[in-house]
């Protein structure tokens, strides 16, 4: 039980932590084009995410592949940019069911390139465990709480601004977007 809490732990900080704020800044360019309403179909994409991002994982903890880090650094930053850059060209959000099954592939590919970049840490941590399922497992699953924590954060902000404070849900959405895109930017330069 303590392993299981302390992959768990890991997990969850990985997500958190405003130092690592890539995952962070990708979760909001996935979940800001959704309202409350649509907690459901967030969770998909989120899920997906963490799908791709495990599957890479242990992948890379059982060394069947092998990667240059800095272009998979470099792809985290343009799997942010390209999420962002996506929802400034979209005119209709979370009613379109197509939408969100093009967005959960995306995040499940997207899953996988932002594992690999985790991945050399996670061996490391993972020193002489026996075993690498209950790790694994246990990191994924503080990853997906981690995550949802940041998508009701997005969920409530944009519940806030939209329901209560008037701003034009396409408004909004570009604002976030933007800003999410201009930070992707500044760290490819």
């Amino acid at each position: 039980m303590d392993n299981f809490l302390l992959y768990f732990e890991l997990g969850l900080r990985h997500i958190l932590d405003i130092n690592g704020y890539d995952h962070i800044l990708f979760v909001i360019a996935l979940g800001i084009i959704f309202m409350f309403r649509d907690w459901k179909r967030v969770l998909v994409l989120v899920t997906a995410f963490t799908v791709g991002h495990s599957i890479t994982l242990a992948l890379s903890a059982f060394d069947l592949i092998d990667y240059d880090h800095r272009k998979i650094e470099k792809l985290i930053v343009l799997t942010i940019l390209v999420t962002a850059v996506a929802n400034l060209f979209r005119k209709k959000y979370s009613e379109n069911k197509k939408l969100v099954s093009m967005n959960s592939v995306l995040a499940l590919f997207f899953g996988l390139i932002h594992g690999l970049g985790f991945s050399t840490y996670f061996k490391t941590l993972l020193g002489r465990e026996k075993s690498i399922i209950g790790p694994l497992f246990a990191f994924n699953i503080g990853l997906e709480v981690g995550q949802i924590i940041v998508v009701l954060a997005v969920l409530i902000t944009t519940s806030l601004f939209v329901n209560l404070a008037g701003v034009r849900r396409r408004d909004w959405v570009l604002i976030i977007s933007s800003a999410v895109a201009g930070i992707a930017v500044s760290f490819l330069i």
